[in-house]
């Protein structure tokens, strides 16, 4: 399967000024496309346990030292 450049030859391109300029109340010509745009892998969703444990077990150990400084003045 031979696919050809999916961008066109500006030379050919109707409504384009020299240089690749488009004269006021012209439509651009449209970006070529290809058929892969990127990996098709499903991501995994949401946090996983353990860094979502390991982020409370900080906010609680850094809450109770500020308790335990607020109680101790």
């Amino acid at each position: 399967m031979s696919t050809g450049n999916p961008d066109p030859d500006p030379r050919n391109t109707p409504g384009l000024e020299p240089g690749g300029g488009v004269p006021p109340g012209e439509t651009p010509p449209a970006e070529g496309s290809t058929s892969e745009a990127g990996p098709r892998h499903a991501s995994p969703g949401g946090w996983s346990k353990g860094p979502l444990t390991a982020i409370l077990v900080v906010v609680v150990l850094v809450a109770a030292f500020f308790l335990a400084y607020a109680l101790l003045l």
